[in-house]
């Protein structure tokens, strides 16, 4: 577009003449402020003449909404972690985070993460990741990596990265320990005879829990049998390692004679490689690896709580140091699903992009969603720790996401739907520079400069093709405000597109004051995007909205399954969104906000190296629509966002 000719600067000063013409002509009402400002300004000279202060006026009290900080600490300093600190309150505490690498971690898993090396480092000690890798046949290195990845990016940094397989071999050590202390047997039994021996599947046919024959083999026997497995004189399935506890006789099925060893040929171990045939189970390995890291609290959500008493009967059985199990509440969320063999059946179908698909709430989902580390960290400070498991609505996970971005990211103005507005009384080169805050709650993130023009763009939204009492926003002969705009502009005429039946085109005129009248305020504002090619203006981009994936609060109880529940609308892609310059600073000066494990400040990744924020680190809130993020598939020629969360729960009402 050209320079601004001298046309153009008429306007300008046109207008600014026509503002100040307008003062000299005073209301009764401005003669009466005049009035008393003159007779303050007199008692002020007596006052002085007479030596005297002047009395002060009381000040007027201001309702402000307190900021409620919530300690991060808060969950440590009381409550069940507190309990638990005083009923084995070690100098030297010791935690570990022991996933499985067979899928990416979940919302629930933050919460492990956070008590398990929030714990340990609250109190001055260390914290394992400990990578419970037992089973061959599901475990994969992505995994290993992406837990890793996404442990550094919630803030922690482990004490020590350790395997269950580095002590395969200490562990069948004890394994052999174990059967010559008569503490455990080799059985042959298949899958149906095990159940049967519990008590049987059918409810109508229950029956009293009975022993496996095996149960009394000759420990020299079941010596010779274990290394037979071990040698491969078994296949899957054939026989396993029992151990020998309680004989059925308690109500507690981790009592009941669990497996410690099985067979799994294939594939090779990530680590381990053919070495072994034979792996130990998590009921046999979990404790053990514990008691060999000297954990002192070891920290698991309550479906393990059975587990405890297996747990310390083993190390006892062995004779290792036991360390102290306690069990607390998962975090799940209402309104989704966490299970990774129906994710997989999601991402398999294409009902989702991928494992990180923004819908979903894994970790590396939530990510790239955009919602900061930050973020989830105060959710589960906020929710607190006890032993009653916590079923969120998804809905109050954003309502906390939402408080937190309102603090912490910049603001900026994006139209998602647009439409053309041109103001015909500007000049077709007009251009005024006008001044918008990136954090009006925070001065900090200071402010930037974007164009006004003859040409600028609203959302769809903020227009209708009739005027009516209860639409404050513009219509046919109505006025509405353009934030940071000194005056509002008219609707004069609008086109439409006879295919669609879309308003593709509004005619406007900005109101400036005639001679002699005053300005009059407009009861609202809309926001808005400039035309302005010399700066660069609009910026084009893709806007994603992400809606909730299913339709219910509880997609599992859905027949014939969960996928009958997922909704249509659960992406809505604006391909002709258009925001405003201030996003390449947003761009430039991310991540917003600088925190935890997205820091720029050289921190260390998981391997040690320095580690760069990534796209959806560029976060901000666009006025009246949402807050979003950038997208990790943005390139040089296309920019992508994501919608992190709406403005509030019922964003789809009228402003």
């Amino acid at each position: 577009m050209a320079e601004p000719s001298n046309e153009g600067s008429s306007m300008v000063d046109k207008v600014k003449e026509k503002v100040e013409d307008a003062l000299p002509t005073r209301s009764k009402k401005q003669e009466k402020k005049d009035k008393k400002a003159a007779e303050k300004a007199v008692k002020k000279e007596q006052y002085a003449k007479e030596g005297s202060a002047a009395p002060k006026k009381a000040p007027k009290a201001v309702s402000i909404e307190p900021t409620v900080v919530r300690d991060p600490d808060a969950m440590f300093k009381e409550g069940w972690l507190d309990e638990v600190r005083k009923e084995r309150p070690a100098k030297d505490v010791y935690t570990r985070f022991p996933p499985e690498p067979n899928g990416y971690l979940h919302i629930g898993h933050s919460k492990a993460i956070a008590v398990n090396f929030g714990f340990a480092r609250y109190h001055g000690g260390k914290c394992y990741l400990r990578f419970d890798d037992t089973n061959p046949e599901a475990e994969e290195e992505k995994f290993f990596s992406a837990i890793e990845d996404i442990i550094a990016w919630l803030g922690f940094k482990p004490y020590k990265i350790t395997y269950s397989s580095d002590n395969f071999d200490r562990l069948y050590d004890l394994a052999e320990k174990l059967i010559l202390r008569d503490g455990a047997y080799i059985c042959e039994c298949n899958d149906e005879q095990i159940k049967d021996q519990r008590g049987g599947t059918d409810e109508k046919n229950k029956h009293p829990r009975y022993a496996c024959k095996h149960r009394d083999r000759p420990v020299d026997e079941s010596l010779a049998e274990f290394r037979a497995m071990r040698d491969g004189k078994y296949k899957p399935k054939e026989a396993f390692l029992r151990m020998k506890q309680d004989d059925f006789k308690t109500g507690n099925p981790q009592m009941w004679d669990l497996a410690a060893y099985r067979i799994i040929d294939e594939p090779a171990h990530h680590r381990t490689g053919k070495k072994w045939r034979i792996y130990p189970t998590y009921d046999f390995t979990h404790c053990l690896c514990d008691s060999f890291e000297g954990i002192t609290h070891s920290l698991c959500t309550v479906e393990f709580i059975n587990s405890r008493e297996s747990y310390e009967w083993l190390c006892d059985a062995v004779e290792v140091y036991k360390p102290m199990q306690r069990e607390y509440g998962r975090l799940n969320l209402t309104g989704t699903i966490m299970s990774k063999r129906k994710i997989a059946r999601l991402v398999k179908e294409g009902k989702v992009f991928d494992w990180d698909d923004p819908r979903l709430y894994t970790l590396v989902a939530l990510r790239r969603r955009g919602v900061p580390p930050g973020a989830i960290l105060s959710f589960v400070n906020e929710l607190g720790v006890t032993t009653a498991r916590s079923n969120i609505q998804t809905v109050r996970f954003e309502s906390s996401v939402r408080k937190y971005l309102e603090m912490t990211v910049p603001r900026l103005m994006v139209v998602i739907d647009p439409i053309k507005v041109i103001i015909d009384n500007l000049p077709e080169d007009y251009v005024e520079e006008v001044e918008n805050t990136f954090g009006p709650k925070n001065v900090e993130m200071g402010s930037h400069m974007l164009p006004f023009t003859r040409t600028v763009y609203i959302e769809r939204d903020d227009f209708r093709e009739t005027a009516s009492k209860d639409f404050f926003r513009l219509a046919p002969g109505a006025s509405v405000g353009l934030l940071k705009v000194t005056y509002p502009i008219t609707c004069t005429s609008f086109k439409k597109d006879d295919a669609t039946g879309l308003v593709t085109e509004i005619r406007a005129t900005l109101d400036t004051p005639a001679e002699g009248e005053t300005f009059k305020k407009p009861k609202s504002y809309i926001h808005w995007v400039a035309e302005s090619p010399k700066h660069n203006s609009p910026v084009k981009v893709d806007a994603r909205v992400f809606n909730p994936l299913f339709k219910s609060e509880n997609p599992e109880t859905v027949e014939p399954d969960f996928m009958a529940d997922i909704r249509e609308d659960s992406l809505v892609t604006y391909s002709n969104a258009l925001a405003e310059v201030g996003l390449t600073e947003i761009q430039r000066r991310a991540p917003w906000p600088e925190e935890a494990g997205e820091a720029n400040d050289g921190a260390e990744g998981a391997h040690g190296e320095v580690k760069k924020p990534g796209p959806e680190s560029v976060r901000f809130q666009a006025m009246r629509v949402g807050y979003f993020c950038m997208d990790k598939e943005t390139t040089a020629d296309k920019i992508i966002l994501n919608r992190i969360v709406g403005l509030k729960e019922d964003s789809g009402k009228a402003a």
